[in-house]
């Protein structure tokens, strides 16, 4: 016997999610499919016909829905539809196209008959849209007035009836493409007279009349219609009757899907549906027809009734057709036929369990009855397990099994028949398993786990676990109390605790407490848990001292004492500190703050200027204050000096450092004595003093310094007060060496421009020079030196010089220039080149990379005498040198890995040294380079070329390409290789014709082409084709490039 199976939809993930589609891209839709007999396949589209560009495509086991070009009005849901005799099923899939609207419109315009009609659409598009309107169905209205902006459209017909109604479509159309839209128009008119009047039946006293709907309903439902009659020799009608309701009546639509309930060896058994309109009068009966296969003629095999009937006495393994036939009192509809022919067997089938629900609940104490249907061909066996077992059957468990279901029923139901069942239907052809949770509605569980998580002087912190059996329902609260343990009387903390901890509050220190705990749902309060005794205490310790204790600034009016945290907080967080003060004369201590500082500082006013101050600082968290700090240094109350100004470096040699600096702009009140110089080696020495002796100037050689190394220099001020100020900004990083700064001049802008003096007035320019060495200043005017004079001097240091000419005459007007010179003895600087830019892959083989580079753009003061070449693998890290010295900006590194993976890096080599690397190539793999072929075609190529008849002609076509491509001339009906002379190079290809004539004119092609044998990479070739026209006795070359 063969299987049957009802089909199955196999939708992934992502279907189920639905497909989103831009205008313009394509859309597959594909589902595979499962069932036996192969079912029928048919798609449709929830809101309408499927579109006609659909492409539908369908396999054994699986179909593909597909649009190659979506649009807005391809969205919606796509259903399909799979039947055989085993059954039927559906699936459908939401389709998103994203389009951006170009035109808005209304769907749909009702509008009464005589009035105007106007259609107002909003356009957009650039170029600026072309606007067509049109009628579905028939030509647009010679009434029809069209506007057209760059903005909107709008068609206007006035005194419409109801021949307008219908679907007008707008039409815009650009270089980009077309869009159209439509909008319905319903013309709210009286309808127009009904069609195919005929007269069925004449007697001696009455006639019958038929005749069809209004093709134009007016835009409203047809009420009823008015009969009306005349006698042959009167002009005028009489009405018969005015009110005759709308009734038609004719044969039924065909019944809905019809479909196999079951087959046996000698019967089929079918179901279908009621036809969607019954004609209008009720329908009477339903015909059932079968046709043997092999035979053209249908039996009436059975009338019924209902909407179901059994044939019987069909032959065993015959193939037979069935349809199905509505009949009403006007006729019988069209058949409907069965989707596919049935065999008459008996069949198999895998048993499929209909779960009619996944939970059941029941009140503790009443009975339950789990009713679970399935079907089976063979008759299967049922079996049922409780939690993994076998369910044993008892005086209150029993099962009841018949050919279609099967039954657990429990009587008196408590919370030991909490579980899952799980139903077991077996015969020959497989077997099918479900799961039934049952839950039994009561009193909960007592709570488990109870935790004391955080213990107080006055209040305790407590948690739970929720109870394992929640009573079949959700647990409202929990009931907290508490007792004193030298008492039995409970007190309720709170009987509405939603979560599973608590805060108890309003607890006495020292005393002993133990908690109980009990949860509560609707149907009741579960036993209680019980907590271990606690005593409530604090479980810390009062905090160690605070740490550093500091002064961190001092003025005569106030200090600012900063301390770290105690090393011990006791077990709980410091929530603040207290600090003490007293004068060194004093022996009381007296407390600074009024309320508890929270921050680790304090700023102290209202001390006396003079007077040395000591500090000591507490800590407290809850359980106390701390031990006190070791009083701090003392600190006099006066204002410290500022730090200098201005730090420099003045000059740079191998061995020494050069500083220069202004004083502080505020000395403390006190005369400043002297300034000590500190400097300390990067990145991470120590600050080390270089002045042993007091420095008055503000000017100092750092000497004994090592050579390339960088140190960083800064500067503090003492005043006669013993006090230091804080360092000054650092130089920042300082490599010792001999070096140089070019000379620079900073000068006002006003002084570049033209200055007007009057006579008698003085003369004077500044500027600010820098440059190492210091640099010789000289002034000139005219081309001539100036030279000091009675009304002319000149002043300078080793950043400024100023011109000043008193008491200015005429022939003081001129350009004054100020020129900066390095001393005649001074040597150039030389240092080491800087590296060239990123060098570039131009060839490459199996072994080998050819790298080419520029220049670098510094040379370090020295000639560049050569490039040294590096290597490594991109999975290594190593470096290797290629070559230590080539002259030449270009190098081709030998002997790599076939297939491996380098970058490469070059350096610049003067007589100083080797330069930093330069950047990275890009990561090249070494193998043969491959490059499409390309003509290099100049300008003279391009011109027309003329050759006088009988003289010769030569055409050079230059080309690259790696491999070398071949290649090859050709003229149609004219072998080249005897009529012409042919030369071909690596990187040139030429032809030549001796004598022209007339039969040398028409069309040349050059081609290139390279065959790569590689299955990742296309074989290329290109060509050229060359033009020869024959005029007035020349021959005209065009050429042509493709």
């Amino acid at each position: 016997m063969d299987k049957i199976e009802p089909p199955e939809v196999i939708l992934d993930s992502e279907l189920r999610k639905g497909i989103v589609v831009r205008a313009g891209g394509s859309m597959r839709i594909y589902i595979p499919f499962k069932g036996r007999p192969t079912p029928q396949i048919g798609w449709a589209k929830e809101d309408g016909e499927l579109p006609s560009k659909v492409q539908i495509e369908m396999g054994e086991n699986y179909t593909q829905l597909s649009i190659d070009i979506c649009d807005k009005f391809d969205a919606g849901k796509y259903i399909l539809n799979l039947e055989n005799s085993a059954g039927t099923k559906s699936a459908f899939v939401s389709v998103k196209v994203l389009d951006t609207p170009d035109a808005d419109l209304r769907k749909m315009v009702n509008v009464r008959a005589t009035a105007t009609l106007r259609l107002f659409v909003t356009i957009r598009g650039k170029p600026e849209p072309e606007v067509k309107w049109s009628k579905v169905g028939s030509t647009l209205n010679e009434r029809a007035q069209i506007d057209v902006t760059s903005s909107y459209t709008m068609l206007v017909i006035e005194n419409v009836d109801r021949f307008d109604t219908g679907k007008y479509v707008v039409t815009l159309e650009n270089l980009s493409g077309s869009k159209s839209a439509f909008i319905n128009v319903r013309v709210l008119d009286s309808p127009s007279a009904p069609t195919n009047l005929e007269v069925k039946d004449v007697k001696r006293n009455s006639v019958s009349l038929s005749w069809e709907p209004p093709l134009i309903d007016g835009g409203a439902k047809i009420s009823h219609y008015i009969v009306e009659k005349r006698e042959q020799k009167r002009m005028a009608f009489t009405s018969v009757c005015t009110n005759y309701q709308v009734k038609v009546s004719e044969a039924p639509l065909p019944p809905g899907k019809v479909v196999v309930e079951d087959i046996t060896r000698h019967s089929v058994t079918l179901s279908w549906e009621k036809p969607d309109h019954d004609g209008g009068s009720k329908i009477t009966s339903y015909i059932v027809e079968m046709q043997p296969k092999g035979e053209d003629k249908w039996t009436l095999c059975s009338q019924a009734k209902a909407l179901e009937a059994t044939i019987i006495g069909l032959t065993t393994g015959e193939e037979y057709s069935f349809r199905v036939t509505a009949v009403n009192d006007k006729g019988k509809s069209d058949a409907k036929p069965l989707a596919v022919p049935v065999v008459v067997k008996d069949i198999t089938m895998e048993p499929n369990i209909n779960l009619l629900f996944n939970t059941y609940s029941v009140k503790a104490g009443d009975d339950l009855k789990i009713d679970v249907p399935f079907k089976a061909r063979p008759q299967p066996e049922v079996s049922w397990k409780k939690d993994g077992h076998v369910l044993k059957q008892t005086t209150r468990v029993n099962v009841v099994t018949s050919k279609t279901s099967s039954k657990v029923i429990i009587k008196d139901a408590n919370k030991e028949d909490v579980g899952k069942y799980e139903i077991s239907v077996t015969n020959a052809i497989g077997t099918k398993t479900a799961e039934v949770s049952v839950v039994v509605l009561e009193k909960p569980g007592p709570p488990s786990n109870i935790k004391l998580e955080e213990v107080s002087a006055d209040f305790i912190s407590l948690s739970w676990d929720a109870p394992i059996y929640d009573g079949g329902c959700q647990i409202n609260n929990y009931v907290v109390e508490k007792r004193d343990t030298t008492t039995t009387t409970w007190q309720i903390v709170s009987a509405t605790v939603a979560r599973t901890s608590i805060k108890v509050t309003r607890l006495t220190q020292g005393i002993e407490y133990q908690f109980r705990i009990a949860a509560e749902n609707r149907y009741g309060k579960s036993s209680a848990i019980d907590s271990a005794p606690v005593v409530a205490q604090y479980p810390f310790e009062p905090p160690g001292p605070p740490t550093k204790l500091h002064v961190v600034h001092a003025t005569k009016t106030g200090m600012l004492v900063a301390w770290g945290k105690p090393a011990s907080d006791g077990g709980s967080p410091v929530i603040g500190y207290h600090i003490e003060c007293k004068d060194q004369s004093s022996i009381l201590w007296t407390k600074v703050n009024r309320g508890l500082l929270t921050e680790n500082q304090f700023k102290m006013t209202g001390i006396e200027e003079g007077l040395l101050y000591h500090f000591r600082v507490y800590a407290e968290n809850i359980a106390g204050i701390g031990p006190c700090t070791k009083p701090c240094d003392p600190v006099a109350a006066r204002d410290p000096c500022e730090p200098p100004r201005n730090l420099r470096v003045t000059n740079i040699t191998r061995n020494s450092v050069s500083l220069f600096w202004n004083g502080p702009e505020y000395d403390g009140g006190v005369k400043i004595t002297g300034y000590i110089v500190e400097h300390r080696e990067l990145p991470d020495g120590r600050w080390l003093k270089c002045n042993f002796a007091n420095l008055q100037d503000t000017y100092f050689d750092v000497t004994g310094l090592t050579e390339d190394v960088q140190y960083e220099f800064h500067i503090i001020a003492k005043n006669s007060a013993e006090q230091l100020s804080v360092p000054s900004e650092s130089t920042g990083p300082i490599t010792v060496k001999d070096d140089v700064d070019p000379p620079a001049i900073i000068m006002e802008d006003k002084l570049r421009q033209l200055m007007v003096i009057k006579a008698g007035e003085t003369i004077k320019i500044d500027a600010e020079i820098t440059g190492r060495p210091l640099p010789v200043i000289s002034w000139s005017k005219d081309g001539k030196e100036i030279e000091a004079k009675a009304r002319c001097e000149i002043t300078s240091t080793n950043f400024t010089t100023t011109l000043t000419v008193t008491d200015a005459i005429r022939k003081d007007s001129g350009q004054y220039v100020l020129t900066l010179v390095f001393a005649e003895n001074a040597e150039d600087p030389q240092f080491l080149p800087s590296p060239p830019a990123k060098p570039k892959i131009i060839d490459s083989t199996k072994t080998t990379v050819t790298l080419s580079w520029n220049k670098p753009l510094f040379d370090g003061g020295a000639p560049v005498t050569g490039y040294r070449v590096e290597y490594r693998k991109t999975s290594d890290d190593e470096w290797f040198i290629a070559v230590q010295n080539t002259k030449t900006t270009e190098f081709t590194v030998v002997g790599l890995t076939p297939g491996a993976e380098y970058v490469f890096v070059v350096k610049s080599i003067n007589k100083i040294g080797i330069s930093e690397p330069s950047p990275e190539t890009d990561k090249q793999i070494a193998r043969e380079r491959q490059e499409e072929p390309v003509f290099d075609i100049s300008n003279e190529m391009r011109k027309t070329l003329i050759v006088k008849d009988g003289s010769s002609f030569t055409l050079k076509v230059p080309f690259r390409g790696k491999p070398i491509p071949n290649v090859t001339w050709a003229k149609p009906d004219i072998d080249l290789r005897v009529r012409a002379v042919i030369d071909t190079t690596d990187t040139f290809t030429s032809i030549t014709l001796e004598k022209a004539t007339r039969s040398d004119s028409g069309k040349y092609t050059v081609t290139l082409s390279i065959k790569i044998i590689a299955t990742n990479i296309p074989s290329y070739f290109k060509f050229i084709v060359f033009f020869l026209q024959q005029f007035q006795r020349l021959h005209q070359f065009q050429k042509l490039l493709l």
